[in-house]
């Protein structure tokens, strides 16, 4: 396993060289051949994992190699403080330099004053083998799509200045911090990676410079210090009560404070209420970086922890306070994506719904809950990442990326309708793995007598198939229009699109294989145990999805070839101008007739429903915590 330093340093390497290279086409070629070698690695890595028996391995134990690393990450949380203070100070936001100063000192103090030998310092098991696949290949097309992307972006946005060096920069630094954090299992090092994801965001989301995205960025730095505040305390805790700070060490001892102070950091990193709002800011960024924050790394770094402290976490305090902010989340998040037109808004709802969903799963700690998670995080991360890049495609073509622009797009931009579609279907439809997920979910939730996650997941998933449906309606209506619409998109976004939804449909497709060779083994890993969750023959159901999952495509292939017959003109309140879109109007003018979404704004809007369940959220989250304290003090 002496590639896994490698697969770490080689997306940090593309990030140094990145920001040195003007020429844009150069850049380009960078980051096809950082791309390309991280898919490389991680499958070396991944076929060396397979060979050693597929098993979990311990890796680097306490030696002079790692004392020297431990000194290097101390001088690099010393420089992500100095980097958050100057740029506090240069923003005035100086609340922040408290959270980032306050945690940085404190775990310092520990490693100083309590230091602690470790037999391992990572950890390479199935589940890290998989975000390590996600974040390889999901964060690695991204970038690659990012390359076509950011030159129409600044084609199209001209207000701003081109730092396109400095976002790839921050993209291939993202997805080096994300191996580093799933592979670690020293909480030490975890906790390191994991404060370079959340100020690599901050940079990210900042990116414009505008006023909007300042704002934006800095609410994402102070929620996700928060936690990052709360993760070095649980370290502290660790080292000074019993004297170790690695995760398995917490999960096995089970003791209440690091569990639920490590649970409160992954939910701030996952934007579970009430710290959902630096998700839905982190829309101001060009959309690589949303796909990648809402897909591939920064969410699933925090279902990845509660994954991981599921079995500490059942049928305890931490454990009941997590499973209620994620059933709740799902619900309310999935409520209020009812009333939004913004297809971006509309996907960075759906993703902290989804995640809600998840993060309940974890929180419930059973194996069948676990394995509708991991399953959950799989299919959620390769068709949110498809729907992000194919939204922003959309965006760059039209010029906004308004639901109620898209009307009858599958005329106008039939390769991106297509895409979309699936992506949509993957989202909520039968049979792909969401759907079938959610169904597992059901069933554990009903099986563990916990009935008001039964309550959440029922109506928080009608709500989600009324907004998904909504927009697919939309994108497949037969809509003729005079306005020319250019497809914009490059190839390689187009390369990245494919990859992704040949992914999607190939998942459906082995879904029982997916199932008993991924799945099964983490959840034997994390429990011990793995009981069987399909009942369904193997090849009735692969039948089954096989015929399922070509029936949008085909049934989107059809409606664009049937649109070629002639249409009757229709009475349009005055006379048809003759493609029943335009009529003239009683005062002589062409008047353009168009559907409309309901949108249910006043029942379901931000304004009414955001405030109220950041409030029970952050109540039920205060009022638990100051239970797990009391209680174990």
């Amino acid at each position: 396993m002496e590639i896994i330093p490698v697969l770490i340093a080689w997306p940090a390497l593309a990030a140094v060289l990145m920001p040195l290279v003007s020429d844009r086409k150069a850049r380009g070629v960078i980051a096809y051949v950082a791309a390309g070698g991280m898919m490389a690695l991680a499958l070396a890595v991944f076929g060396g994992w397979l060979a050693a028996g597929g098993q979990t391995v311990a890796l680097y134990p306490q030696s002079t190699a790692t004392e020297y690393v431990d000194l290097a990450m101390l001088c690099g949380e010393f420089v992500l403080m100095a980097l958050i203070i100057a740029l506090s100070i240069r923003h005035r936001k100086y609340p922040v330099i408290l959270l980032s100063a306050g945690q940085t000192l404190l775990v310092a103090w520990s490693e100083i004053a309590h230091p602690v030998e470790q037999s391992t310092h990572m950890r390479l098991d199935g589940l890290a083998m998989l975000l390590c696949i996600i974040a390889a290949f999901v964060g690695g097309f991204i970038c690659i799509y990012a390359v076509g992307y950011m030159k129409a972006y600044h084609a199209h946005h001209t207000e701003y200045k081109d730092r396109s060096g400095f976002f790839f920069s921050m993209l291939f630094l993202f997805l080096a911090a994300m191996f580093g954090l799933v592979l670690s299992e020293n909480l030490v090092w975890m906790y390191f990676f994991w404060e370079v994801t959340s100020v690599v965001s901050f940079l990210l989301i900042g990116y414009t410079r505008t006023e909007e995205a300042v704002n934006n960025s800095f609410r994402a730095l102070w929620m996700n210090l928060l936690g990052g505040f709360g993760f070095a305390v649980g370290i502290v805790y660790m080292a000074m009560v019993h004297g170790a700070v690695q995760l398995a060490d917490v999960v096995s001892t089970g003791a209440a404070i690091p569990v639920a102070l490590l649970a409160f950091a992954a939910l701030t990193k996952s934007a579970q209420l009430p710290f959902s709002s630096w998700l839905l800011g982190a829309m101001v960024a060009p959309t690589p970086s949303s796909a990648l924050l809402h897909s591939a790394t920064m969410v699933k770094a925090g279902v990845y922890l509660l994954i991981r402290l599921a079995p500490a976490l059942a049928g305890t305090t931490a454990g009941v306070m997590v499973s209620f902010i994620g059933g709740f989340t799902f619900l309310a998040a999935s409520m209020m994506a009812i009333a939004q037109n913004d297809g971006k808004k509309v996907l960075a709802f759906s993703t902290i719904s989804n995640l809600g969903l998840i993060v309940a799963c974890a929180g419930i700690g059973e194996e069948e809950t676990v394995w509708a998670a991991v399953l959950l995080m799989l299919f959620h991360a390769i068709a949110k990442s498809m729907l992000f890049q194919a939204v922003g495609a959309i965006e760059n073509s039209l010029g906004t990326r308004d639901i109620e622009a898209m009307h009858g797009l599958l005329l106008r931009l039939p390769r991106l309708t297509y895409i979309m579609g699936i992506g949509i279907a993957g989202m909520y439809l039968a049979p792909f793995g969401m759907l079938i997920s959610k169904w597992v979910a059901l069933r554990s939730f009903v099986d563990s007598n916990n009935y008001l996650l039964v309550v959440f997941l029922a109506y928080g998933s009608a709500t989600t198939m009324l907004y998904w449906t909504k927009w697919l309606s939309k994108l497949v209506s037969l809509h003729h229009t005079k306005e020319e619409v250019r497809d914009k998109t490059h190839r390689d976004q187009y390369l990245s699109m494919f990859v992704h939804a040949a992914a999607t449909l190939g998942l459906c497709l082995l879904f029982p294989l997916v199932s008993s060779r991924v799945v099964d083994p983490i959840v034997r890993t994390l429990f011990g145990s793995a009981h069987a969750v399909l009942s369904m023959n193997v090849l009735t159901t692969m039948a089954i999805m096989l015929v399922s999952v070509l029936f949008v495509p085909a049934l989107m292939f059809v409606l664009t070839r049937s649109t070629h017959q002639d249409y009757v003109p229709i009475y349009m309140g005055g006379a048809n101008m003759g493609d029943n879109t335009y009529f003239v109007n009683s005062y002589g003018a062409p008047q353009h007739l168009y559907l409309s979404n309901w949108y249910l704004r006043f029942e379901f809007g931000m304004r009414r429903l955001m405030r109220p369940a950041e409030m029970v959220s952050a109540g039920v989250i205060l009022v638990m915590l100051c239970m797990i304290v009391g209680g174990a003090v």
